[in-house]
């Protein structure tokens, strides 16, 4: 095991905290808690323990939102086919899902589809465009993709077909010509929060929808289930209107899920207990992936789908097989990359970047995640696929390794993702020069400190202060998750009363 830093956050001023401590009411480990996740005032607090509806935006803040808005009436009020295009990830396809399922309810003429993860790769590709052509669509919306398709998307002009993009990775400096780009992380966009899934931009333009054609709002608001998914499973910042699509979404799907989630709940075994983001994280969101990564991600869209209970039943056993199946991949894959880190001399290095021609596509994202557990450092899995390699990325904390990923794109074909995931294909002769610029880039742009893993600690406490009132008020700090991670505290001078003991022989 890795060896880890204990890093104490910062403590605020103590004005601050005792300013906080009097107008909540609160013992002073909880308004350092509060302080450091940006907490500091009364009325800030009370967003934060009991978030509402209200928080949620305007969509129409959004760039672009009127163009896509006017675009999807005109479909509607013509009567034109509309095809909803997701990524097979649990992003695209509860993003699909979302869209699919809330919009059949006004409308008819429409249709999804998630490009095959082998067969075309990520995003929008050329087989998904000749599809929608021969299937008479007027329009496509992607959800999760499309941001840097701009090859693709002038192909499906030329077609006669209209398109808009609603993503949310990193945009390019030029944006496809597209009828409109809904994705806030755009530098001209000034919607207020930056942080939505693909699935909360999808959500966005069925806001702006309902607002349009006067449908009672909680209508939409039955949906949350699919963005807490989304939300958790992306690994995005649980603030702002992510913490309220968490919240209203977990209260679903722990009071009223709907088939389909409720049949995986059953299969995953977690029927008995509350949900929470780690359930969705570790329960939910693998099971979803695993369809895409060793069939199809439409049987997870059809799981998502199901109406009838014995029909979703029959769906979450297949999809739990495919995640045991899963599971095997990731064990030897795991294996064998870490083998070959040692046997190929890659210890010593600062980042991973490692190819196997044999190895699953589907589980390279998850073996680059495994290999940083034992070399905590941004890691690159490749695989071959269709001629060429292809892989992802995975990165660590404050090393943005979309940045170091293109300062290599003259030897990629192509390449998309953020700051701490990224994927990628390149011609294979270009995977060992690849390897080494990256490794360049890194070693030139990664500090020291950004190698060792930390365990974050909020505060120091004294063990008499952990009382039932104060593990009360913790719980009321979830959803847990990015920038609001689940309180860790360190208590000194601690002596051990007795040694620690074997159980079950570990």
């Amino acid at each position: 095991m890795q060896k880890q830093l204990w890093q104490l956050k910062t403590r605020p001023e103590q004005t601050q905290i005792d300013e906080l401590k009097e107008q909540i009411n609160a013992s002073e480990a909880l308004a350092i808690m509060l302080l450091q996740r940006g907490v500091s005032n009364f009325e800030e607090a009370k967003q934060f323990f009991n978030p509402t509806l209200e928080q949620i935006h305007d969509p129409m803040l959004m760039k672009d939102m009127d163009l896509a808005l006017a675009r999807l009436v005109k479909a509607v009020e013509n009567e034109e086919k509309i095809m909803v295009y997701g990524d097979y990830d649990v992003d695209g396809t509860t993003s699909v899902s979302l869209f699919y399922s809330f919009l059949s309810n006004y409308y008819g003429n429409l249709e999804y589809y998630i490009p095959d993860r082998y067969k075309e790769g990520y995003g929008v590709s050329t087989r998904g465009i000749d599809y929608a052509h021969q299937q008479g669509v007027n329009l496509i919306i992607s959800l999760d993709c499309g941001i840097k398709a701009h090859e693709k998307i002038e192909y499906c002009n030329s077609l006669g077909m209209d398109f808009i993009v609603c993503d949310h990775h990193t945009t390019p400096k030029v944006l496809p010509p597209a009828v409109a780009i809904l994705d806030q992380k755009r530098p001209d966009c000034n919607y207020p929060y930056k942080e939505l899934t693909g699935c909360g931009v999808g959500f966005k333009l069925l806001h702006a929808f309902v607002i349009h054609y006067a449908i009672p709002i909680e209508e939409l608001w039955a949906y949350m289930d699919f963005l807490a998914i989304s939300v958790a499973c992306d690994i995005v910042p649980i603030t702002g209107e992510n913490r309220v699509f968490s919240h209203f979404g977990l209260k679903i799907l722990n009071s009223e899920p709907r088939v389909g989630f409720s049949a995986m709940i059953q299969v995953a075994a977690m029927a008995e207990r509350k949900l929470n983001v780690t359930d969705l994280v570790f329960g939910i969101g693998p099971r979803i992936n695993a369809a895409g990564r060793i069939a199809h991600a439409n049987h997870a869209v059809e799981l998502m789908l199901s109406q009838e209970p014995e029909q979703a039943h029959q769906f979450a056993l297949g999809v739990n097989q495919k995640n045991e199946t899963r599971r095997d991949y990731d064990s030897a894959m795991t294996e064998e990359a870490l083998e070959m880190i040692e046997k190929e001399g890659f210890a010593d290095r600062k980042s991973t970047l490692l190819y196997r021609a044999d190895w699953h596509k589907g589980v390279v994202g998850i073996t680059a995640s495994r290999c940083i557990e034992h070399y905590y450092r941004p890691t690159i899995i490749l695989t071959e696929s269709n001629g060429i390699a292809t892989g992802s990325a995975r990165s660590v904390k404050d090393f943005n390794v979309y940045d170091a990923i293109d300062a290599c794109s003259d030897l990629l074909t192509q390449f998309g993702g953020h700051n701490f995931a990224a994927g990628m294909t390149l011609p294979i002769e270009n995977v060992a020069a690849f390897r080494d610029k990256f490794e360049e880039v890194v070693s030139n742009s990664i500090t020291d400190d950004m190698l060792i893993p930390k365990i974050e600690v909020d505060a120091e406490i004294h063990l008499d202060s952990i009382t039932k009132r104060f593990f009360n008020v913790i719980q009321r700090m979830a959803p847990f998750g990015p920038q609001n991670r689940q309180p860790v505290f360190i208590s000194t001078k601690v002596q051990l009363v007795n040694p620690p003991r074997l159980l079950k022989e570990k």
